[in-house]
């Protein structure tokens, strides 16, 4: 994932900042307060508010990128469980050649279809974001690059929407009916880049490691074929963007972080 500083924060968490102003008002008052606008690419989020009122619509497809296990003992009604890696080729184990990449056009086109996706449903992501890698900001990222517009992240995820006291079920949600098509683009591969240009380029650009500390200190737990991180990087977790209820920092915020990082609005930078 390479680029701008914009989009790399949103991809980062699947990601997402608002002020609360509203002390000793109820759940459903506060979250009025969410103003997406404040951040340059505000459209890729929804809010729970929004995402309320299209909840039993035929025009939403939900989209629950959890644990499975996760996922089967509470979900937003209505939600398909996908996983981490619904969107990733996945053949061999972890490590392998190819395996974790993105799925081919043809291969996500066939796959979007089988989940019901269109161009014109609205589809939404969502994980809880301290329980996983933020699974649905990658899925969002990648469905974006592959020109889908009608794709957005819930801002805060499944921990915020709880916290406002929005429901939550373990009813077993009906299998999707298949769309009957859905056009993608060539993915946009400016914002992205390939493990022999990240070699090419060693010393030259800013790498940022985004896994937790450990993972960058040399742990396997994860399932990483090799320990350590690509020399060079930087670290800074993923979540450090985000406030403790899931969701996102101010742009000011966000800004005085990845300055720390040495990185400004204006540079290109690598995040992994």
């Amino acid at each position: 994932m390479r680029k701008k500083y914009t989009m790399g924060l949103l991809i980062l968490c699947g990601l997402m900042v608002f002020l609360f102003n509203g002390c000793g008002k109820s759940p459903a008052e506060e979250v009025k307060k969410i103003d997406l606008s404040i951040y340059e690419k505000g459209d890729y989020f929804i809010s729970p508010e929004e995402l309320k009122t299209l909840l039993g619509t035929e025009n939403l497809v939900l989209l629950d990128c959890n644990n499975p296990k996760l996922y089967a003992k509470e979900h937003i009604k209505g939600a398909v469980g996908i996983g981490f890696h619904a969107f990733s080729e996945k053949v061999g184990k972890p490590g392998d050649p190819g395996w974790g990449t993105i799925k081919s056009k043809e291969e996500l086109t066939k796959k979007l279809i089988s989940l019901g996706i269109d161009n014109e449903k609205i589809v939404v992501l969502y994980s809880d974001l301290f329980k996983g890698p933020g699974a649905d900001g990658r899925a969002a990222w990648q469905l974006r690059l592959a020109g889908m517009k009608n794709v957005k992240i819930l801002h805060g995820g499944s921990g915020y929407w709880k916290e406002l006291g929005y429901e939550m079920t373990n009813d077993v949600t009906v299998k999707p009916t298949p769309s009957t098509g859905v056009t993608l683009k060539d993915y946009d591969r400016s914002f992205m880049v390939t493990k022999d240009e990240i070699y090419k380029n060693l010393g030259k650009t800013t790498l940022i490691d985004v896994r937790t500390k450990k993972e960058f200190d040399g742990s396997q737990n994860a399932g990483e074929p090799r320990g350590g991180h690509i020399k060079g990087a930087k670290h800074l977790l993923w979540t450090d963007l985000l406030n403790k209820n899931g969701t996102l920092k101010t742009p000011k915020e966000m800004e005085e972080i990845m300055s720390e990082m040495g990185v400004s609005k204006k540079d290109d930078f690598t995040l992994y």
